[in-house]
């Protein structure tokens, strides 16, 4: 299997996770840049042979692949300042930013490298259930970054960047909005004086079903029902949150017209 010198330019929620993953797999992480020492000495101390860098010149670097795992609207700028060396490859993770956001770097090849999935620092990770979406004009390079991938996990996929900018909208429904839904039922319960974790088998229950039989046969509710006397008490009930109330409203009325 092939082995790569990559370097991760970020220290976030990716690069945090990434790093030791891409180490573990057998290549070798030459440097983690930030421009906060600190930040990047953080992931430094999980790893063996990296050094922190806190400057863009890689120009006397000895990485093949460039990784750059820093905020959507970072990576144009990042792009254009780093320095690289002759044949290199840099890539960015993101899963909304196309591939021509890279198109003014100094790399000799671009690409894609996301991993679809929420990252936390405080919670581990399996790498080898996570499917890396991976995009190049190279096909070179894109060789590259499958057997990186498949270095890491069994699931990866070349999507082109107008696919994976849909992946990356579902995703956000799937499971940023799921959460955040999660995050609005806290709240209520929080707000009555009520144990959170009565709910925790029915979310639990909900997710599994959904996985097994598909989202819309999965799906019940007073919405579904067309149960308008329980909607409209729910609906008063949260008047005491304006805004939760029209997601309230809204939502229900999307079930109720999807079906």
């Amino acid at each position: 299997m092939d082995k790569f010198n990559i370097a991760i330019i970020g220290t976030g929620n990716v690069a945090w996770h990434l790093a030791p993953a891409l180490e573990n797999a057998g290549h070798t992480i030459t440097e983690v840049y930030s421009r906060d020492f600190h930040r990047a000495e953080k992931i430094i101390n999980k790893l063996y042979t990296a050094e922190v860098k806190t400057d863009l010149d890689f120009s006397e670097s000895k990485a093949n692949i460039y990784i750059l795992a820093v905020s959507d609207h970072a990576i144009t700028q990042v792009a254009d300042a780093i320095i690289l060396p002759e044949e290199s490859i840099l890539v960015h993770t993101s899963g909304s930013m196309p591939l021509d956001v890279l198109g003014f770097s100094s790399a000799s090849y671009t690409g894609i490298f996301y991993p679809l999935q929420s990252f936390s620092k405080s919670r581990s990770l399996d790498i080898d259930e996570i499917p890396f979406l991976l995009e190049s004009d190279d096909q070179t390079t894109l060789q590259k970054l499958k057997k990186l991938a498949k270095s890491l996990s069994p699931l990866h996929y070349v999507l082109k960047s107008k696919d994976r900018m849909a992946l990356h909208v579902a995703a956000v429904f799937a499971s940023n909005f799921t959460n955040h839904m999660i995050r609005v039922s806290e709240e209520i319960m929080r707000r009555q004086g009520l144990d959170f974790e009565m709910l925790q088998p029915l979310i639990i229950e909900q997710i599994s079903k959904t996985l097994e039989i598909g989202a819309k046969s999965a799906q019940t509710g007073p919405a579904l029902r067309g149960d308008l006397n329980t909607l409209d008490m729910h609906y008063q009930f949260l008047n005491y949150n304006e805004q939760v109330a029209e997601i309230y409203k809204l939502i229900s009325q999307d079930i109720i017209d999807a079906n």
